[in-house]
């Protein structure tokens, strides 16, 4: 959503949560419908939320993290999201993401793509012997490579990387297992 990357990079970051469900009505009114508030309510906006929280993960997504956890690499996340909402994607799957593995946008108010969301999280991390982005947004994964992560890129959501644009990653593949397979092989060949 455009309105939750520019007020991040104009200094006045919200709640992507908040933000749908103030934004509900206009999205309606752009969307051809002349009488938002006529043609929907709150309710409406309840039942989408609680839709976005039923999503759940792609298929290989616990493959992916047993391999890499396997390879030694500790899985962190990086999400736009809230800590319970995404948390609970995870537990459905069953999926082991402990809560202080995973970083909220929210918890220092920057939100994606701003570079600051990744330098910050990049800083936090520092410490680790490497550092890898992984995503299947090709503009989450090239934001992170700018400030100094190695870059792992799933098309399993955009199917085309338009490298012609983002640029190539140092991994990049069609699934996620195969995502993790690469970055195994790249970290044991450096």
């Amino acid at each position: 959503m455009l309105q939750y990357t520019y007020l991040s990079i104009t200094n006045r970051y919200i709640e992507f949560d908040k933000l749908f469900a103030s934004l509900f009505y206009r999205m309606l009114w752009l969307a051809g419908i002349q009488e938002p508030r006529a043609f929907a309510n709150d309710d409406d906006i309840k039942k989408i939320t609680e839709g976005y929280f039923a999503l759940e993960p792609r298929p290989d997504a616990k493959e992916c993290f047993e391999k890499l956890r396997a390879a030694g690499f500790q899985v962190r996340g990086l999400t736009a999201g809230d800590y319970d909402r995404v948390l609970g994607y995870f537990n459905k799957a069953g999926i082991d993401m402990p809560r202080e593995n995973l970083i909220s946008c929210d918890s220092f108010g920057v939100g994606k793509p701003d570079l600051k969301a990744y330098s910050s999280t990049y800083d936090e991390l520092k410490g680790a012997d490497e550092l890898w982005f992984a995503a299947a947004h090709m503009w989450d994964v090239s934001a992170a490579k700018q400030v100094g992560f190695k870059s792992a890129y799933c098309s399993v959501l955009e199917r085309e990387a338009c490298v012609d644009i983002f640029g190539k990653m140092d991994v990049m593949s069609d699934s996620l297992s195969e995502m993790a397979d690469k970055i195994v092989q790249a970290a044991s060949s450096k």
